[in-house]
């Protein structure tokens, strides 16, 4: 009998290195945990929890990445039949996101910020990663770059938390402010008629037409960290904003700015970006578990879609693919839904 058992699932299906993932398993004998072990690409993980039927492990850093085969161990023995796992690829770190990272239309490129703490003056604030994988300084003008968007012309914007202005990026990369004094901006986004929203993280979500005049448009609790902001297919305004409750919502404002509840019982959502299945995927903890949460159009299911610790963002490119930030760094995971 092989007693390194075999396994049955694993939950989620992608993760980034040092995320928690559920191993579903059968007839792996714990009775000495001592002689048990997982392996990840030959890599031994970390053992959080272990049960006969179910291991908690953590992701190693990994020499390769993409689809990794997932191996339970018993004194030498491995489990039975192949399981494997997608894990991310790092493509840049010692960055500072605070919101979700943004592709430009154009040419695919990636845009992540390295934004400091309030007030911080650093010399590069944004950085492009090329579709190779090549990240090239792009930007020091802005101060505390928070979020960044482009609207359907592939013209760049960036809010600054710290001066509360929204900026144009010109062709020669220079700043130039688009419009002033909303708050501690955060979230930005357009919608299919190229209005831009901007969230003050103090309460209030702006409207801006395509001129740079802005009117007051919805009042939120405020945020201990930052509004994040996204449109969803049917036009609607979808926002998380962390409070200090372990119970947050993400909120939904219609067009005529009423406000309801989409989806609540997340802990400290951030980053939240649409599919083009209309699934809304948030950086939130669901149920003590940390990632990238997958809800489904009517906001009724969600479940884990990337295992992920200290996540704040994502984005999706045009071909789908996914990118998730930490604090820190940025990670190439996979398609949604397997495209």
């Amino acid at each position: 009998m092989n007693k390194a058992g075999k396994i049955l699932h694993i939950d989620p299906q992608l993760a980034i290195p040092g995320a928690e993932v559920i191993i579903d398993c059968e007839g792996l004998d714990t009775s000495d945990p001592t002689l048990c072990g997982v392996f990840f690409g030959g890599e031994k993980a970390s053992i959080v929890a272990l049960s006969p039927r179910r291991v908690l492990a953590i992701v190693p850093e990994l020499k390769q990445s993409s689809r990794i085969e997932v191996q339970l161990e018993h004194r030498g023995r491995y489990s039975d039949d192949a399981a494997y796992v997608t894990v991310g690829k790092r493509l840049a770190e010692d960055l500072h996101p605070v919101a979700n990272p943004a592709f430009d239309p154009d040419d695919g490129s990636l845009f992540v910020t390295r934004s400091g703490a309030r007030g911080e003056q650093l010399p590069v604030t944004l950085f492009r990663i090329d579709v190779d994988g090549q990240l090239s300084e792009f930007s020091g003008d802005i101060t505390n770059p928070t979020g960044i968007a482009f609207d359907s012309t592939g013209q760049m914007f960036v809010s600054s938390r710290m001066d509360g202005n929204v900026y144009r990026i010109t062709p020669f990369k220079e700043a130039v402010p688009f419009v002033r004094n909303l708050g501690v901006a955060t979230g930005i986004t357009f919608d299919s008629a190229d209005m831009m929203y901007v969230g003050d993280r103090t309460g209030t979500i702006y409207k801006v037409n395509g001129i740079g005049e802005e009117r007051a448009w919805a009042q939120l609790e405020p945020s201990v960290s930052a509004y994040h902001l996204a449109v969803g297919p049917d036009d609607a305004l979808y926002v998380t904003g962390p409070t200090v409750a372990s119970f947050d919502s993400i909120t939904r404002i219609d067009a005529n700015g009423e406000v309801k509840v989409f989806y609540k019982g997340l802990g400290r959502p951030q980053g939240l970006a649409f599919d083009r299945h209309g699934d809304l995927y948030v950086a939130a903890s669901l149920r003590g578990r940390r990632g990238i949460v997958r809800i489904s159009p009517d906001g009724q299911h969600a479940e884990m879609a990337v295992a992920g610790m200290n996540l704040i963002g994502l984005a999706f490119g045009p071909d789908q693919q996914l990118v998730v930030v930490s604090t820190d760094s940025v990670y190439s995971v996979a398609p949604a839904h397997g495209e």
